[in-house]
This record gives structure tokens, sequence and C-alpha cells, in this order.
């Protein structure tokens, strides 16, 4: 069974790979650059912090991005060692990665740690929808610049989603003890 899913992951990357448009490439390269150790996300988080009404996204957001590093490129790549896209494919990616381990998603994790908790905390509904919007397009872009498989970006978005969750009720539970009166 293990053998039937990795064979249609790879597959479904393949037909990706098909949708290639020149002058699309540069684009996408360029957008899954900015993703780059956290770059983009840390970026913005940290611009956040500066405007109070957008301070607890931004706070949020950069606890959500440590505890994907910590599970994503610290746990889990180490761990599950698959080997990139094109290590086992007959594809060229657009981007040059490093990091010989695909799975998960380091940038689709960051993404969805950063984005998601946007989401749940920026003051404009633009904002949240932007955010949201981002994310998923990241996790695209290492699908089409060929770094990764789609169960690598599925996986990146589902810690993701955690961490900003976690990050969330870790901020909510900080705020509920710091205005505890004793």
């Amino acid at each position: 069974m293990l053998d039937t899913l990795l064979r249609l992951d790879g597959e479904l990357l393949l037909s990706i790979q098909s949708l290639h448009q020149p002058w699309l490439d540069p684009v996408v390269s360029l957008y899954t650059m900015l993703g780059d150790a956290g770059l983009m996300w840390i970026a913005l988080s940290l611009a956040m912090l500066i405007w109070k009404p957008t301070r607890r996204a931004g706070g949020t957001a950069l606890l959500a991005l440590v505890l994907g590093l910590l599970v994503t490129n610290i746990t889990i790549k180490p761990l599950v060692e698959r080997a990139r896209p094109w290590l086992v494919l007959e594809l060229t990616p657009l981007v040059t990665e490093n990091d010989p381990n695909s799975f998960p998603s380091g940038h689709t994790c960051a993404a969805f740690a950063a984005g998601l908790s946007w989401a749940r905390a920026l003051p404009w509904r633009w904002g949240r929808i932007a955010a949201v919007v981002l994310a998923v397009l990241m996790g695209l872009s290492r699908l089409y610049v060929g770094v990764h498989f789609p169960t690598d970006v599925a996986a990146g978005a589902v810690i993701g989603a955690l961490c900003a969750w976690a990050a969330w009720r870790a901020c909510e539970a900080y705020e509920e003890r710091k205005n505890r009166v004793y």
C-alpha cells in the first residue's frame, strides 16, 4: 500500500511538472525562494509587532514558526530522510535545495504556521484571506519548482496548521493568566 501511495505521489508531481510555462517559471521560483529559511514569514511577522492592531498576529506567528521549525526541520526530516524528487524521478528542479530531505515541506509548514496565525488575528478581512492564499501558494510553489512531493506539502500544511493552533492556544493561556485577578 505504501508503494502505491509513493508511486501515485510521484505521478502527481510529474503531472504538475507538465504545467510549466516559461513566463511563470521565474515568478514561482522567486516566490518559493522568498520562503527560504522562513525569511518572508519572519520579516512580515516582525513588522506586525510594530503596530498594535497587528501585534498579536505577529507574535503568534513567530511562536508558530519556531514550533514548526522544531517539529519539521529539527525532528521529522532527519528521522524520515525521504529523498528529494529529483533524486528518484526524472525531473529537473527550478531551484536548488541543499537539504536532501524532502518530508515534510518546511517552506509549507512555515507558510501555514504564519499564514493561519495571521488569518486568526489580523484585523482586516482582506488580510486574513491574503494570509491563507499566500500560504497555499507557497505549498503549490514547492510542487511547481519540483523540490517536494505532494504528500510532503500536505504534511507541511497540516503541521503548520497545528503549530498555528498550538501557538494561538499558548498565547490565549498566557493572556488569561496575565489578566487573572488574584
